[in-house]
């Protein structure tokens, strides 16, 4: 079967021939449909992140996936049926605290691996083999951009997480912000502007430019940080209640909480390269005490953020799954699909269809 990968002894996503895997116990045999790119997907190629299967001299990329259950192999699934993957899976095929109570994604490192990630091949091939309670049903009628739950699911964590740490008290959130205008800030400003009054966008690309004309049409405001560092955002536009920040710029990091408004929240979900630089930590201490702020860190999601995100996907409207996806490459031809380009939003490699 066909397969995209990367070695280290080549640059560059490789097309590679591999046998067609055959499911284990528990397992299914999935058919792929479609594999969406992303920037963890370039940090893996680059070797900034992420790291081979033991022993492997090859990984097959990909962790944004949707496929048709080929072979259910008596795991109670059904043949021709649409699922997405969630990513991580058990060391070693050794299960852990994490994996018993159904939370993969708050294990540390070295207690999981991630396919197409660290640790163990992706979904990036003509067919992948997967246990069925990581296989998350998506309904036929968007089994095109079924590839987009494992991103939202991200979302949906995050947005999660952030909103319970202020359960305790009577909070009432009126301005968002998401640093980011790739793809998973622009699905996440569109699922912001459903709940808050105003929203923003901020990003770094010059007019006229496909993802400024996104985040209007969805209603956002783009900000220019160039104009506006995130740090000045209270000065120029308005404090926000909650900040999403998908960039993996360090100073955004510190910059969010200037940015919150008392009571606010900030989730950090890029991640940077080592980056060294001066902070007032006596200011930004006394800033989140003083203001009830609250900054936290996600990563990763599981089976209940994926089901979220299937019924998310079903809401999401036409124009914005079809602005979003401006790449469609085969196997043959998978450069296009990793190619950086001003009018690049989102790629996805597609190997079969239904």
């Amino acid at each position: 079967m066909k397969a995209i990968g990367v070695r280290p002894d080549a640059a560059g996503p490789q097309l590679l021939e591999r046998e067609r895997p055959v499911p284990e116990a528990g397992e299914a045999l999935v058919r792929t449909l479609r594999v969406g790119v992303d920037g963890t997907d370039h940090e893996v190629i680059n070797g900034s992140h992420g790291g081979y299967p033991d022993g492997a001299e090859h990984m097959i990329l990909g962790h944004e996936a949707v496929g048709v259950v080929e072979e259910p192999n008596g795991t109670g699934l059904e043949a021709g049926q649409i699922v997405a993957p969630t990513v991580r899976r058990k060391p070693g095929g050794e299960t852990n605290e994490y994996f018993r109570r159904g939370e993969p994604d708050m294990a540390p490192d070295g207690d999981y691996v991630e396919r197409g990630i660290v640790g163990a091949h992706g979904f990036m091939a003509e067919y992948f083999t997967s246990p069925a309670d990581f296989l998350v049903p998506v309904p036929e009628s968007v089994a095109e951009y079924g590839f987009l739950v494992e991103p939202l699911s991200i979302t949906e964590k995050a947005n999660e997480h952030a909103y319970a740490t202020r359960e305790p008290f009577d909070w009432r959130p009126e301005s968002a912000c998401v640093l980011g205008n790739g793809s998973l800030g622009l699905l996440t400003l569109w699922m912001l502007e459903r709940e808050y009054d105003r929203t923003y966008c901020v990003g770094r690309r010059d007019r006229p430019d496909p993802t400024v004309d996104v985040v209007e049409r969805i209603g956002g405001t783009y900000v220019d940080s160039r104009e506006t560092p995130v740090d000045e955002l209270p000065a120029d536009y308005e404090s926000m209640d909650y900040v999403y920040e998908a960039t993996g710029f360090a100073p955004h990091a510190v910059q969010t909480v200037s940015a919150l408004d008392q009571n606010g929240v900030g989730v950090l979900l890029g991640i940077p390269e080592p980056w060294e630089f001066e902070v007032d930590g006596g200011s930004l201490h006394n800033d989140i005490v003083l203001h009830n702020k609250c900054l936290i860190g996600t990563v990763n999601s599981h089976v209940s953020h994926f089901e979220d995100a299937v019924e998310t996907l079903q809401e999401l409207p036409e124009w914005l799954l079809d602005d979003l996806v401006t790449t469609v490459a085969d196997p043959e031809n998978v450069e296009a699909a990793f190619e950086d380009g001003d009018d690049q939003i989102k790629a996805v490699v597609e190997f079969d269809s239904l």
